[in-house]
């Protein structure tokens, strides 16, 4: 039975639920969602979790779900890195059908399960661990040893055997000056009626400050109060998709509270991360349903376009542009799509003059840690070959996505040093300001 046009519903993450680990329930919930994806299909292109599903089906003795052991479906749980895109955009069963299909969610349940069963390896908790990394990496003297033994091919070649972070992956690198740091000062002016509190994201504020700079100068050319979040932590999607649930639970107590006090003083909170904003809009309200505090979180928080296409609606976005940007090739990231606010960056971006956007919905197979590990580096970078195929055909002259790692990758995959800036950068560029 075919899905109806019903809008799709998620329900809550019963993680502290025994049974949520009970790998026998688990194990029966897992083949009954494998034999619909088997009769389906249709998300066989979207990651790398679905061919290795079939994959392991078609080569199974019986050609059915049941000839595949279950210690096989380990190797389904770790390719879903948790994009969302099957629930949002390509599967029929997702509730309210009866067969209330979540997929990244039963597989969040696998690897919440792993974690609890077996220790994750040192670097997956590094790579997880970007408050720490930042904190240790960003420091004046450090950030630059670190960025340069990072251009060297031969510490990568260690890096990889010791660490199995793939040698040719795309490491970010550290600023010697935090975003946090550069606006420790900085102070809303309470002569504008709008305000806005910036979530600056783990990597934003150690490893790209410039774009929070930017951002700052847009949303204060739009006569905005801003300040920055300084005291906040990391928004708990690198250790979601590691299945480390309780530490999810310990960063968003600390993160709730402080967020909090911006939105009682009537600031709404923009992040220039997708999967950040994603985390407060979505996968903490289904983690922790009851939590008041996080619902509040979760409808005061915004991508940057969302809240600029907001203003523009009731005529208070400036469009005293000075440059127009020409064509631009724009990856719209998964994190971003699935928040169903519809491209709302391209549609800022072509309220600029003589300014066309080539929209490309397509993954970049980045997500964060998946591209830099030995493992499934090579997979992610043959993810964003259709999206390499559509650049190299459109020739625009310049290539960008709201998300910034997902940008490297691309450029990582083209195989060509493209230059690629954030969106809101080109949008201050649009706007004169130096």
């Amino acid at each position: 039975m075919e899905g109806g046009l019903q809008k799709p519903e998620r329900y809550g993450i019963d993680w502290k639920n025994t049974d949520y680990y009970n790998e026998e329930l688990f194990e029966k919930e897992l083949r009954r969602v494998a034999n619909a994806c088997h009769g389906c299909r249709r998300c066989v292109s979207l990651c790398n979790s679905f061919p290795t599903l079939f994959d392991l089906i078609d080569n199974s003795k019986t050609f059915e779900v049941d000839g595949v052991e279950y210690n096989d479906f380990e190797s389904v749980i770790s390719h879903c890195y948790l994009c969302d895109l099957c629930f949002m955009t390509k599967c029929p069963y997702v509730p309210p059908h009866d067969w209330e299909i979540d997929f990244p969610h039963l597989m969040l349940r696998g690897k919440a399960i792993k974690f609890n069963k077996l220790k994750p390896s040192f670097r997956d908790k590094l790579l997880t661990s970007t408050d720490i990394l930042g904190a240790i990496f960003s420091r004046k003297i450090i950030s630059h040893i670190v960025n340069f033994f990072n251009k060297l091919k031969p510490f990568r070649i260690l890096l990889e055997k010791i660490l199995h972070i793939h040698k040719n992956a795309v490491l970010p690198k550290f600023s010697a000056v935090t975003a946090k740091s550069k606006f420790r000062k900085l102070s809303s002016n309470d002569n504008f009626a709008n305000k806005i509190a910036i979530y600056t994201t783990c990597y934003h504020n150690y490893n790209e400050p410039r774009v929070i700079d930017d951002l700052v100068l847009v949303l204060q050319h739009n006569n905005i109060n801003v300040e920055i979040i300084k005291d906040d932590k990391c928004c708990g999607m690198p250790k979601l998709e590691l299945g480390d649930l309780a530490t999810v639970e310990k960063v968003i107590q600390q993160n709730s509270v402080k967020l909090m006090r911006y939105i009682e003083k009537g600031f709404k909170i923009i992040a220039p991360v997708p999967s950040c904003v994603l985390m407060f809009k979505q996968e903490l309200p289904l983690l922790f349903p009851n939590d008041i505090k996080i619902k509040k979180i979760a409808d005061s928080i915004y991508d940057p376009f969302e809240y600029l296409l907001n203003l523009h609606e009731v005529g208070e976005l400036k469009t005293d542009f000075k440059q127009d940007l020409g064509s631009i090739f724009y990856q719209v990231a998964c994190h971003q799509r699935v928040q169903n606010i519809g491209q709302v960056t391209k549609k800022v971006l072509e309220l600029i003059p003589n300014t066309n956007v080539n929209a490309i919905e397509k993954c970049s197979g980045h997500d964060g840690t998946y591209g830099v590990k030995k493992e499934t580096h090579e997979i992610a970078i043959k993810i964003a070959k259709p999206i390499v195929r559509e650049f190299n055909k459109d020739k625009a002259e310049i290539l960008t996505s709201d998300c910034t790692l997902a940008a490297h990758h691309i450029v990582n995959a083209v195989g060509n040093k493209i230059p690629t800036t954030h969106p809101i950068s080109l949008f201050k560029r649009a706007y004169g300001i130096n």
